[in-house]
């Protein structure tokens, strides 16, 4: 850790993963200041430790725990462990991607958002892609019916009816209103709320842990809510590019993962089996147009 603790008296935390991260953290750690508006704790894990990584040397800079993992054990479990490393006096966690810029007053807008009701547990900013669109960053829970017709229609159907439910896309962009999940890259949650159900569930190496976690919220009674009001530019997947057939199967498996937790009857097996057969062929067909490209070029 940093030799630098945040002070005990902090009730706002910054939890954020590095892997391969150098080029894309420093902006992340610059931005938080005039986002949170105030004093914040800060936990950085790395994944990647030992690797040259600037990620020690910049949580110190920032006055933050440094937490070096021994193997990566992906993003859901770093977020973890990063959130262990804060004060205990924190109330709201920000879970961050390093490749993310607040805006201004965007986590303390989030913030004010979610002090309003003790039962919203979660609130998550509009997120801006690099080209100024907008990322579907606040999303329906999937279910077995939105979850065949997304997964078997989305590479040929972009625009269907269940992909569409998905996304929230009927929504107004503008509109704050409650929604399933909201994107792990940037959200602010109460940690008594993180804490209440276990955290992020280890067991999703990548992907598919925030709707993961949006879903036990909801269980457990809390409100995920969107809140357009709070921006945050989303710059790229840095750490997978590379990778993209590799990271298309682990976001399927994931995908797979989910159903078969959140659907675990025996009589439903007929379903779950339907539901990763989709999944199996829209990641074949995905991975054939990325190595097609890839020959292309």
């Amino acid at each position: 850790m940093s030799s630098r603790a945040p002070s005990a008296a902090t009730h706002i935390g910054v939890a954020t993963v590095a892997y391969r991260s150098d080029e894309v953290l420093p902006a992340m750690l610059g931005s938080l200041a005039a986002a949170v508006g105030g004093p914040y704790a800060l936990a950085v894990a790395d994944n990647l430790p030992g690797q040259a990584s600037l990620a020690r040397q910049l949580a110190d800079d920032h006055g933050g725990a440094y937490v070096p993992l021994a193997a990566n054990p992906g993003y859901g479990a770093a977020i973890n462990a990063a959130v262990a490393a804060l004060p205990t006096s924190v109330a709201w966690i920000v879970v961050s991607n390093p490749d993310v810029v607040y805006r201004p007053h965007s986590i303390a807008t989030l913030i004010r958002v979610a002090e309003e009701s003790d039962a919203i547990g979660a609130a998550g900013p509009a997120v801006e892609n690099a080209d100024g669109s907008l990322y579907p960053s606040a999303r329906s829970i999937p279910s077995l019916r939105t979850g065949v017709g997304h997964a078997v229609f989305s590479p040929i159907w972009v625009n269907n009816p269940w992909s569409r439910a998905y996304r929230n896309s009927n929504a107004a962009p503008g509109e704050r209103r409650d929604v399933g999940w909201l994107s792990g890259s940037c959200l602010v949650i109460r940690r008594s709320a993180f804490d209440a159900v276990g955290g992020f569930d280890e067991r999703y190496f990548m992907y598919f842990e925030d709707v993961d976690l949006g879903y036990r919220l909801g269980k457990a009674g809390y409100r995920s809510v969107f809140v357009p009001d709070a921006r945050a530019l989303h710059t790229g997947a840095h750490s997978t590019d590379g990778d993209s057939a590799l990271m298309v199967r682990a976001h399927h498996d994931s995908a797979k993962l989910f159903i078969a937790t959140k659907y675990r009857g025996w009589y439903l097996w007929p379903l779950r089996h339907m539901v990763s057969v989709g999944l199996d062929v829209r990641a074949a067909i995905t991975v054939r147009q990325i190595l097609s490209r890839s020959i292309a070029n």
